[in-house]
């Protein structure tokens, strides 16, 4: 019975010590933390402070979507740039077929990305008014019955 015991033992004892350790180790920052903490208590001491810069305006502030849609954009092609490594890696193995495959998984990305730039995904400044609002105003202009504001 203590020969499958210790035979455990004898291969999972670097685990358990890992274990062990990593307890031991947070246990001890947590307390140094404490013991050597600062008890200061004070008005700006309950103030959030990010990089350096006091906070300013509220926290409820209503963004764009757009910065939804360029994080999510930029999640896209940063896991494109993960799957890139792994091919660039085992180029050697994966030969011709692995490289047109990569091709045509970059030709699609590039789409996407052709495709956002054309419906304005990637547009940040308001559509200039020019060539736009002037065939718009002569489509108005040849209705009957709709008549043009001044500006």
């Amino acid at each position: 019975m203590s020969d499958p015991v210790s035979a455990w033992i004898a291969s999972y004892w670097a685990t358990g010590f890992f274990v062990v350790a990593v307890v031991a180790l947070c246990g001890l920052m947590i307390g140094a933390a404490s013991l050597l903490g600062g008890k200061s208590h004070g008005r700006s001491k309950s103030l959030p402070f990010e990089s350096g810069i006091v906070g300013a305006g509220s926290a409820r502030q209503r963004f764009s979507v757009k910065f939804y849609l360029v994080a999510m954009l930029f999640v896209i092609f940063d896991i494109e740039a993960v799957y890139l490594f792994g091919w660039a890696v085992s180029v050697r193995e994966v030969g011709w077929t692995g490289f047109a495959g990569a091709a045509v998984f970059i030709l699609i990305l590039l789409a996407g990305l052709v495709y956002d730039a054309r419906v304005g995904a990637l547009d940040w400044a308001p559509r200039k008014r020019g060539r736009e609002d002037a065939s718009r105003a002569r489509e108005l202009a040849a209705v009957p019955g709709v008549e043009r504001r001044a500006r």
